[in-house]
């Protein structure tokens, strides 16, 4: 195989280096590095060596066929405004690395096949999420382990170990796959809204709707409120309500923050207008950025079945990362939080149909 300057490109993305940073360390010239990344000039042996031990990635990486990217305009990022081009780049680079690993799954073991509700063109995100509901069977309950539900779904889940808050959470569509991708950065209570906010994106704006302004984010936080929080269950458990330290108690039945199921009541009218008020003013004196009482971090069913296979067969994630050529390291933020975490109790009628090919 011949040098692959699209990897390069992809590399220094997520390592986050300019060019001229990368050529100062890697000793090569600016000009030569960019006659490098447009293809007009083949880098030798030695320097390929050197922008590969820069860059963190393996000399085998470079040589490999072009990564799938995920294309800018169909990507969804939830803060978007404060996202720096840096930081969307070294997402959507990780994205491509995601690919990689879902080629490799595919390829060794027989995934769940997609199941999502076409929501069609009037994307009425309370409808929706009730579709979605009634076609995985799951009626009113609230959702256990929601990581381990989508994964049942045919929907790729990875992590993001960006250690940065202005990448919440990002999805899209590879071909007829869905994929969402979490910022572990967040509590449990957040990664689940931001899961259920993309999953929103996923069924509300596959076709031709756009997935990005404040309208499509408006409508996947809809769809997230009303499919982690049915309408029904909460009026049910919670018809009065008289203090914030009820709704944190409450808060654990729907696996949602304080804030989160705050709003909700607010929304469909079990809260007045002062009351939600006072409220969020009592989460903010009382916790400030904290969260009251966190879930424990939720992990994933598939990947605990595909390493367990994997520790039969005497093979570990390293074996993974260097079958790919990849960084250790970028396997690892890809499975972070999501395979050495405690599992909380998972959803009924749950577990992903997965099995070795």
């Amino acid at each position: 195989m011949q040098f692959n300057p699209a990897r390069l490109d992809l590399a220094m993305d997520r390592s986050r280096k300019t060019a001229r940073a990368l050529a100062d360390i890697a000793d090569v010239t600016v000009v030569s590095l960019s006659q490098i990344r447009s293809g007009k000039q083949v880098p030798q042996e030695a320097t390929v060596g050197r922008i590969a031990l820069a860059l963190g990635f393996p000399v085998e990486f470079f040589y490999g066929e072009d990564v799938d990217t995920l294309p800018e305009a169909a990507v969804s990022f939830r803060s978007l405004s404060s996202v720096t081009k840096r930081e969307r780049n070294a997402a959507i680079a990780a994205g491509g690395i995601a690919y990689l690993v879902s080629d490799w799954l595919h390829a060794n073991y027989r995934l769940p096949a997609p199941n999502l509700v076409d929501d069609g063109p009037e994307r009425n995100p309370a409808v929706a999420a009730r579709a979605l509901r009634a076609a995985w069977g799951l009626g009113e309950k609230p959702i256990g382990n929601f990581i381990k539900l989508l994964e049942a779904k045919g929907i790729r889940v990875f992590s993001l170990a960006e250690n940065t808050k202005n990448v919440d959470a990002f999805s899209c569509w590879r071909n007829d796959e869905p994929f969402i991708f979490l910022n572990t950065f967040k509590t449990t209570e957040r990664s689940r809204f931001d899961a259920a906010h993309e999953l929103g994106h996923l069924v509300l704006h596959k076709h031709g709707g756009s997935n990005q302004g404040k309208q499509a984010e408006a409508e996947a936080n809809a769809f997230a409120s009303s499919f982690l929080m049915p309408r029904a269950d909460i009026i049910s458990e919670m018809p009065r309500v008289h203090s914030l330290t009820q709704i944190i108690r409450a808060k654990g039945r729907w696996g949602v923050s304080a804030a989160a199921l705050t709003y909700r009541l607010h929304k469909i009218g079990l809260l007045s207008d002062w009351q939600y008020r006072g409220f969020n003013i009592q989460l903010r004196s009382d916790y400030g950025s904290e969260e009251p009482d966190s879930m424990p971090r939720e992990t994933s069913a598939l990947w605990k079945m595909v390493l367990d296979d994997l520790w039969e067969q005497k093979r570990t994630r390293a074996d993974i990362a260097k079958q790919l050529d990849i960084p250790h390291g970028e396997l690892e933020n890809l499975l972070f939080g999501l395979t050495a975490a405690k599992e909380t109790p998972p959803a009924r009628n749950a577990k992903p149909a997965l099995s070795v090919v």
